[in-house]
């Protein structure tokens, strides 16, 4: 059975759940699963577990991830990006390059942001977003978030200067909105402001040029198979042959060389253990002296089984845009 990632480059006005369904009848499975919404405005990199590659989907949601973007300046829209109306309008041609610069570097680093009203964060059950839809002002508690990259490429002014486009790259964590970005550098500079384009570059090891687009992939579809998914993803244990037997059938082993230490595998970030040729056997947790299996993959059975209580995977439920 066909297991493995898939880093689709995601076509503009296309759903994260679209490609899912498109990559179904392309491999063939229902067990499809993908690491991280994007909104249909964006493109670049989605990442798909396919089958027993769907348990390593919660592992890639947490992890960092890489954007261009523009930001508009002069213009605020309901969704904070170019697919809602535009609600406010304010001439930037007051707003300095300097001025740029200091309301990125203020929203550098650790911050509190406060998601877009129109994402899919659920408030007492219901989507954000379909509560605005129906009339409904939803204000969405600020969130700890951290941006580790703010750069500005280029800064281009449009009909005289009355709005500013700015073209950035950032580096964030997972759970970050960059068209809550483009809000938030817009109302410092008290112009308003929203994103225009959006492309993803990086998730987590996974970049843009191992991406295909769907196209590509219906002519030759490209699956990272699993052992080299996990070896990009976490942390490598290698195992011996006794080592790797005791663990498929759930046992513990000795723990790795990092336990005891801030680097020690947990439940939450797990090791990657392999057998001596190189198959991908299980996710290990340091637990004193010992390393227990989080989750066996089983070899030859197509499933993968939890060996110890795991995260949940939450694939498929996060919006990073």
């Amino acid at each position: 059975m066909l297991s493995g990632l898939v880093i689709v480059d995601k076509p503009q006005g296309w759903t994260s759940h679209d490609v899912v369904g498109r990559m179904r009848r392309l491999a063939g499975t229902r067990k499809v699963g993908h690491a991280g919404t994007l909104d249909p405005m964006a493109t670049g990199v989605l990442v798909l577990g396919i089958n027993k590659a769907t348990r390593l989907l919660t592992y890639i949601v947490g992890t960092s991830k890489t954007y261009t973007a523009t930001i508009r300046l002069g213009e605020t829209t309901i969704t904070d990006d170019a697919e809602g109306d535009v609600t406010e309008a304010r001439t930037a041609v007051d707003v300095t390059d300097a001025a740029i610069a200091a309301g990125v570097s203020a929203l550098t680093g650790p911050i509190q942001q406060v998601p877009s009203s129109v994402s899919a964060i659920k408030v007492n059950g219901e989507r954000s977003y379909a509560r605005v839809r129906s009339g409904e002002e939803v204000k969405l508690a600020a969130r700890p978030v951290t941006i580790h990259r703010f750069d500005v490429h280029g800064i281009e002014r449009i009909d005289g200067g009355r709005v500013v486009d700015v073209d950035v790259t950032v580096e964030c964590s997972s759970g970050t909105y960059i068209r809550a970005l483009a809000r938030d550098l817009g109302n410092a500079l008290g112009v308003g402001g929203h994103l225009t384009k959006l492309r993803r570059t990086q998730v987590g090891p996974y970049t843009i040029d191992q991406a295909r687009t769907l196209e590509q992939l219906a002519e030759d579809l490209e699956v990272l198979e699993m052992s080299a998914a996990a070896r990009s993803l976490m942390p490598n244990r290698d195992l011996s042959e006794d080592e790797a037997t005791e663990i498929s059938f759930g046992r513990r082993i000795a723990a790795g060389p990092g336990a005891g230490t801030p680097e020690a595998a947990t439940v939450e970030n797990p090791a990657a253990a392999f057998a001596p040729s190189g198959e991908l056997v299980a996710l290990l947790a340091d637990t004193g002296a010992f390393a227990k299996p989080v989750l066996v993959f089983a070899p030859g059975t197509g499933a993968a089984a939890p060996a110890a209580p795991a995260a949940a995977t939450n694939a498929g439920t996060e919006s990073n845009n």
